[in-house]
């Protein structure tokens, strides 16, 4: 079946043929899906297994839904396509792992998985889910009651078939790293070199002449300079992964000075019609761009500008309309007054869905006020009817500022009296909530807020699309670049961007450009104007780069700054490696060059940093490898050509027990360890990547 899909889009000439081919995959047609159809909904392959849109979907969802979590309810484009990236490294991941497990025969028998589940050793899921977090310990009883539910409720036991999944690979996850790792060894020589490594210290002098004094202008490369630097470094050089080099030309789209006199008459008439509004904090919320709480707020949370006055202003007064920062704001200061600059509570939390409905939620919160008012313990019967986490704490909140919490239960926390019981409705439920303390006093602002945006109107909008049309029109794949110097516009460059990339320098929400990237070829303009978040968007392709090895044709305009600097090298070393000639002492050196010599105290061959130069690791390393007293040859370093003396090599203390040393050690390399093994997977397995085609 891979064999028919993978050349799906064949075109097949002569009825034989296809009624040969439709014999074959007479499954499929049967059940009204052409085996073209399926090729088509396939996302990527690995090692061998089709990975289907439908399957990988809702794991993308899953990964978003994590992001909106995370991230505050909202995914940019950029964040959507990290989500996709997650999912998709979680699928190669899943994939190549559970054939290897397979291969070493790793399983997770059923003594292990109810251990795992209800026993000694609990998952750190079943943690999660059941443990305490005051005492660290699971309670099993919860876990053996909700083990057993799930045979009457259907949606608890798909919940836990897919936790049951999740726990089994963690454990399988958890033996394949300890074999890793318990292959890790580390001999006592090792131990020691890398305590030397860590602890020697070197002394010495040095002189050097910096790449910089030789203008890149006066430095012509040739091919030969190219190809030399390439064939000893080609190893550098492979793609992990497919990627494409675009020029483009970004039109933006900013406000003009037409567009902020629009929005200041617009919020000039607002400000007519807020003056006479009967109700100011409909109207606030009805016309702002931006929506802040009708609630007290302390000073600090808005707009400098604004923020720095509207506290001095008496209740009943306007400010604005007024701009500042990118937008214009009109504000009427509708109470002020001193609050708390912080409540120390407590709740206990009813949800009405659990006890019948809201009246019923009300009447419980106002019998348990009643039992606390006599005696009862508040903390106990948070324990047993409150809702929320914080039940196992006896419902503390902890201390928490104004903005902390939703304006509901806000409001009756800094308007109290510490000792109040109130009960409180939410969003969340019903509160009972208990006012322990109320800390510090400043003043806080009711206000009704009215913010404009300034934003390019539908005209600027226009002129900059006519613009980009106009050049679209006109480039082709050979003048793309002079005709946008000749009409004065910049062209940004994007390189080696990836096909599943969210981003692009230069670029904002590219993602529709880049997946049409990966359907043109090297030199071809994008088939469209593209509308970014901040302007349009003409762009073509200058580069393919396979997955793979990279020819020198591919990477000459990359490489070209570390050619220059090696061609800068080779003059440099010939300096000084004349000066070096004949010479008897450092001093001799520079006196030639007429540079002077710079001393160094107490190197460290692990930090290989030559203070106010640069990180030099061939300089350092050659240090440390050289007699003391002797005067170097020339060393080419990252930031110029060195020559050197070592004063002095002091050796640290012996180390008189390794085992802490190799200890540490081993769990470095372990760590590399596990990630190199997966490395070797992925570069074993043939992995084909189509997720560009759909998102």
């Amino acid at each position: 079946m891979t064999f028919l899909r993978n050349r799906a889009g064949y075109v097949l000439v002569g009825a034989i043929a296809f009624a040969i081919i439709a014999f074959i995959v007479g499954d499929l047609i049967g059940t009204g899906k052409p085996f073209w159809e399926a090729s088509q909904r396939v996302v990527g392959s690995i090692d061998g297994e089709d990975v289907s849109i439908e399957q990988f979907g809702p794991k993308v969802d899953q990964s978003v839904a994590q992001f909106k979590q995370q991230y505050g309810g909202t995914v940019n484009p950029q964040m959507q396509a990290m989500a996709v990236d997650n999912a998709w490294q979680a699928e190669v991941a899943n994939v190549l792992l559970s054939k290897e497990y397979a291969r070493l025969g790793l399983t997770i028998s059923s003594d292990e998985l109810f251990d795992l589940l209800q026993g000694k050793n609990p998952s750190p899921l079943i943690m999660q889910y059941f443990g305490n977090p005051q005492t660290g310990e699971v309670d099993r009883t919860a876990v053996i009651s909700s083990l057993k539910a799930q045979d009457k409720d259907p949606r608890l036991k798909e919940q836990w078939d897919l936790l049951q999944a999740e726990i089994e690979k963690q454990a399988l996850q958890q033996k394949y790293a300890n074999l890793v790792r318990n292959s890790v060894y580390v001999s006592s020589l090792e131990a020691i070199d890398e305590h030397n490594n860590r602890n020697k210290l070197a002394s010495f002098r040095y002189v050097n002449l910096d790449y910089s004094s030789i203008l890149d202008a006066t430095v012509k490369l040739t091919d030969e300079d190219y190809k030399a630097y390439y064939d000893e470094h080609q190893s550098t050089f492979k793609n992990p992964v497919e990627t494409r080099g675009l020029e483009f030309v970004n039109f933006s789209v900013q406000p003009t000075a037409a567009d902020s006199a629009a929005i200041k008459v617009q919020m000039e008439k607002l400000a007519a019609d807020f003056r006479l509004t009967p109700n100011d904090s409909l109207f606030a919320a009805t016309n702002s761009d931006v929506k802040v709480p009708f609630t007290y707020m302390a000073k600090g949370r808005l707009d400098p500008a604004v923020d720095s006055v509207i506290f001095n202003y008496p209740a009943g007064s306007y400010y604005g309309p007024a701009f500042s920062g990118n937008s214009y704001k009109l504000i009427k200061v509708i109470d002020t007054r001193f609050s708390p600059d912080s409540v120390k509570a407590r709740h206990i939390l009813i949800d009405p869905t659990k006890v019948g409905g809201e009246a019923n939620a009300l009447k419980l919160a106002d019998s348990l006020k009643t039992m606390i008012a006599n005696g009862g313990d508040f903390a106990a019967l948070a324990k047993l009817y409150s809702v929320d986490g914080s039940k196992d704490t006896g419902g503390d909140l902890g201390t928490f500022a104004r903005g902390a919490m939703v304006p509901e239960f806000e409001n009756a926390s800094f308007n109290g009296k510490p000792g109040d019981y109130t009960v409180v409705k939410s969003q969340f439920g019903i509160h009972l909530l208990n006012i322990q303390k109320q800390i510090g006093s400043s003043k806080v602002a009711k206000l009704a807020y009215i913010e404009k945006t300034l934003v390019p109107s539908s005209k600027t909008r226009d002129i900059a699309y006519k613009k980009a049309t106009a050049f679209f029109n006109e480039a082709k794949a050979d003048n793309f670049s002079a005709l946008a110097k000749k009409q004065g516009y910049v062209v940004g460059v994007a390189d080696r961007v990836t096909a599943s990339q969210g981003y692009a320098p230069g670029l904002e929400n590219p993602r529709e450009l880049i997946r049409a990237a990966w359907n043109a070829d090297k030199g071809e303009i994008l088939p469209e104007v593209y509308k970014m978040d901040n302007g349009y968007v003409v762009a073509r392709v200058t580069s393919v780069q396979p997955k793979g090895q990279l020819s020198l044709e591919d990477v000459k305009k990359q490489i070209e700054p570390a050619v220059l600097t090696a061609k800068k090298g080779k003059v440099l070393t010939e300096k000084l490696n004349k000066a070096l000639a004949g010479a008897t002492s450092l001093d001799q050196v520079a006196q030639k060059l007429g540079v002077t010599v710079t001393p160094l105290q107490n190197i460290v061959f692990s930090n290989p940093v030559i203070p106010g130069v640069a990180q030099e690791n061939k300089v350092v390393g050659a240090v440390f490898g050289s007699q003391v007293g002797k005067l170097s040859k020339a060393i080419e370093g990252s930031k110029g050509v060195y020559a050197f003396v070592v004063d002095a090599l002091v050796n640290p203390a012996p180390l008189a027990n390794t085992f802490k040393q190799k200890q540490t050690m081993i769990e470095g390399i372990a760590q590399r360890s596990l990630g190199s093994a997966f490395q070797v997977l992925q570069d074993k397995a043939e992995i084909k990547d189509n997720r560009v085609k759909f998102y």
